[in-house]
């Protein structure tokens, strides 16, 4: 692509150097330039990319893109080199909104070519975007997926590595989409890449939110900043999108307050577009009343009820057939590691969920409960969970917490611990508990023995959760990756 063409994504506040050369390629990680490439110089958590100006120069970039000017001056001192750099340097206010921005024009601008609709809040985004994803093609169109668990192109599976990808991997994805001719595109959207504008450039035609609960206040500093970063999304809707909001959640109406898309709520507990309640409820599934139509769907959980309703709204919104939508939720499996039942022939229920924050597990403790009876004593719920290293330290005490008040017998282990050392972690978990909840709590740092231990103690009706990973199939413990998967340790005792 000739860099004017590219620019024109773009309001550069200065450029230095010729604008009708060819770009071969673009990117933000100075190891990936190339010859003719343009590198975008952002300003990282860990490392500044700037730095890296001279030395992707120096391998023939073509183009610079750079927000401190300062840097400005490496063009200078390169043409005065023994072998003068023919480099393009364009100065603008946000690299990180400029590469979103020349991101999407490089691949064509895909977002336009998709009916794309994108989900934010705290709990539930992977659930609502990968449902959604499956109803669609269950009525017979063509679509794609970006979730946390995997990502997809119509059934062509693509690992996924962040809840939302980079910029250049983003719009690449979604060039995918359409070039496998799909027509909808459906996207979990972090406030991480919101305010890292990994979003900027992309065409929304709709909206959901979920709900709002405490999560990466280590990011975002403050719960007002998180809520903030979240409304972003609905700020920038066009006026023929939809949004589609939690009215039981507090923060519902707030996302959409100077929206300028068609707004739509859904709630369990008050009057809204799109209502429902649960008629039954067991391990298999519920029985719902949805808008006074009645439907079966083999998901459990006033969580998911309110997820269900969400999807439910958005396929309206999307002009799907009601009928046929009821159809299809009442097919629809859980994701992998959401609220997941293995059954033991030995009589206990273990449940895998990917709760890890204290709102997602007093949900799945509650809903447990429901199902159980209220009394404690007769068929006990036993619950496994952990913290993950080097991430918001304030949610430790309050799941433990949490976790304590709702479960006949807690058991605090490791989570994922990444780089911070797993007693340290339990330790702020711990201090969450009075002396005697510490008494009848057991603390077991190996996440395999903890498993193994509740699996021993269970007797025949009990329930076993094993919360905090859900999907995910690795233990990263001081910087090194190793295989672990909750749902493998538990099979291992199931039988």
């Amino acid at each position: 692509m000739i860099l004017s063409e590219l620019l024109s994504a773009i309001e550069p506040l200065e450029v230095l150097g010729r604008t009708d050369k060819e770009i071969k390629g673009l990117h933000f990680d100075s190891r990936q330039i190339g010859e003719g490439y343009m590198f975008v110089a952002q300003v990282g958590t860990a490392v500044d990319g700037h730095t890296f100006i001279s030395s992707c120069v120096e391998k023939g970039a073509a183009a610079i893109v750079l927000s401190k000017r300062e840097y400005m001056a490496e063009k200078t001192q390169m043409d005065k080199a023994p072998c003068p750099k023919d480099t393009t340097y364009i100065l603008v206010e946000n690299t990180d909104k400029a590469l979103g921005l020349l991101a999407s024009k490089w691949f064509g601008e895909p977002s336009k070519s998709l009916t794309l609709v994108g989900v934010t809040g705290t709990n539930g985004k992977t659930t609502i975007a990968t449902l959604l994803y499956k109803l669609v093609r269950a009525l017979g169109h063509k679509a794609g997926l970006l979730s946390t668990v995997v990502n997809y192109i119509e059934d062509e599976a693509v690992a996924a590595t962040h809840t939302t990808p980079d910029a250049i991997e983003l719009n690449g994805l979604l060039r995918r989409m359409v070039d496998a001719g799909c027509r909808y595109a459906f996207m979990e959207v972090s406030s991480h890449a919101i305010a890292q504008e990994r979003i900027a450039g992309l065409d929304f035609d709709g909206a959901l939110f979920t709900n709002l609960t405490r999560d990466h206040i280590d990011y975002h500093k403050t719960f007002d900043n998180y809520r903030d970063t979240k409304k972003r999304l609905f700020d920038g809707l066009k006026k023929s999108a939809f949004a589609v909001t939690n009215k039981d959640d507090k923060n519902g109406l707030v996302m959409t307050q100077n929206c300028k898309a068609t707004v739509h709520t859904y709630s369990v507990r008050s009057l809204a577009d799109y209502k429902a309640q649960i008629l039954e409820e067991g391990f298999e599934g519920m029985m719902l009343s949805m808008n006074g139509k009645e439907v079966f769907v083999p998901l459990v959980g006033r969580f998911n009820v309110s997820n269900l309703l969400c999807i439910y709204g958005a396929a309206l919104c999307l002009g799907f057939d009601e009928l046929d939508v009821l159809r299809v939720l009442s097919t629809l499996k859980p994701v992998n590691g959401r609220f997941e039942t293995i059954q033991s022939n030995k009589g206990w229920t273990a449940i895998v969920d990917y709760a890890h924050t204290p709102d997602a597990v007093e949900n799945v403790i509650q809903t447990i409960r429901e199902i159980l009876g209220r009394d404690k004593g007769q068929r006990k719920l036993i619950t496994v969970v952990g913290c993950g290293g080097n991430r918001d330290k304030g949610k430790r005490p309050m799941m433990a917490q949490i976790a304590k008040k709702g479960s006949d017998q807690l058991i605090l282990t490791s989570d994922n611990p990444r780089d911070e050392d797993p007693k340290d972690i339990l330790k702020d978990m711990t201090d969450g508990l009075t002396a005697d909840e510490l008494k009848s709590t057991l603390v077991i740092e190996d996440r395999a023995s903890a498993i193994q231990t509740a699996c021993t103690l269970a007797q025949k009706g009990d329930v076993i959760l094993v919360a905090g990973k859900g999907h995910e199939d690795y233990q990263i413990v001081k910087g090194v990756k190793h295989h672990f998967d909750d749902h493998e340790e538990v099979r291992k005792y199931a039988n």
